[in-house]
């Protein structure tokens, strides 16, 4: 049987590199994209099936990728948050043209379906009710702005080509890093057990009442094989838990969870400058997605004793880039 052939842009980025490996377990042959150079986890290089390391930017390598075929594409190429906030001549290149790059390469070579990653971002900072994918948009920075961006191009290419191009609105992901690199410390649940394990006490940077929907990097990734396998079409997913939950429940969970992991009381301190105003109640729906088959695995309990079991093995390894994010 031939295996069908993913390309992962940003395939040792956060969640591209947990994608690169879960989609080769799950039989496809997958080529990653890496960028400035090949990871040096033997183990992860092992599973994929070719590794190509350049700079999508770059019209020499663009030229060598155009002479590969792909039946499915995974556009991961982003800019975090806050480089986001950068000069518009240093974020577009990454954050936007990527995207129009790759459909201008495969548009005409048999792809089959390309899925971008986009951001909940676009339907703004005050959500409220229920969020679905029909939500009017409301981008509030740039990071959003040039996701939205992004999106439209996918809607292009719907429009004038065969390609079934779908945009997926990713929610607050989280889990351990495949890559001790990976800039994924700065995310909440990440954040929280890393201050639990390492500082033995939970810092918290707002009064704790904002509330946040949290999937697992593992569930993200069965959620893109449901967009991979369906036979149903839908231009936009958003991919969630569909459940909220505030910032001081989860640190209150943590904390809970380190003691009967450890036996060890741990302490949580809320910031006293950064106040919430009154805090909305918000649910990111995720029925279209589980209409082709997802279902969330990983529970917050699961994924937060995952994470601390791998940074008390880890945190030795770990503590040069745990300082710096």
């Amino acid at each position: 049987m031939v295996k069908k052939k993913v390309l992962i842009a940003g395939g040792n980025g956060y969640i591209g590199s947990r994608l690169s490996i879960y989609l080769s377990d799950k039989g496809y042959s997958v080529t990653a994209i890496c960028f400035p150079t090949l990871p040096q986890n033997k183990e992860w290089v092992s599973k994929i099936e070719s590794v190509l390391v350049g700079d999508i930017t770059n019209e020499l390598f663009l030229n060598k990728l155009s002479k590969f075929d792909f039946d499915y594409i995974v556009n991961l190429i982003s800019l975090d948050h806050s480089q986001s906030n950068g000069l518009p001549t240093k974020v577009c290149p990454v954050n936007i043209t990527p995207t129009w790059s790759l459909f201008n390469i495969f548009a005409k070579k048999g792809l089959r379906k390309f899925i971008y990653f986009s951001t909940i971002h676009v339907y703004g900072s005050n959500l409220k009710g229920l969020v679905s994918e029909s939500t009017k948009v409301s981008p509030s920075n740039p990071y959003a702005l040039t996701h939205l961006l992004g999106e439209q191009i996918c809607e292009y290419y719907n429009k004038t080509t065969s390609i079934e191009s779908t945009v997926v609105r990713l929610s607050n992901s989280y889990g351990y890093p495949i890559f001790n690199d990976n800039n994924c410390w700065w995310l909440v649940i990440n954040d929280l057990c890393k201050s639990a394990v390492i500082n033995k006490e939970i810092i918290l940077q707002s009064d704790g009442t904002p509330v946040r929907d949290f999937i697992h990097g593992w569930d993200v990734c069965f959620a893109i094989q449901n967009i991979i396998e369906t036979n149903v079409f839908n231009s936009i997913y958003n991919i969630s838990s569909g459940e909220t939950i505030s910032i001081l429940s989860i640190a209150k969970k943590i904390q809970h969870l380190y003691y009967l992991k450890y036996n060890t009381e741990i302490k949580i301190s809320l910031s006293k400058k950064n106040k919430s105003s009154k805090t909305e109640r918000y649910t990111i729906s995720n029925h279209l997605i589980r209409s082709v088959g997802y279902k969330p695995q990983w529970n917050t309990d699961k994924g937060i004793n995952d994470l601390l079991d791998y940074l008390e093995i880890n945190k030795n390894t770990l503590k040069p880039f745990l300082n710096n994010k």
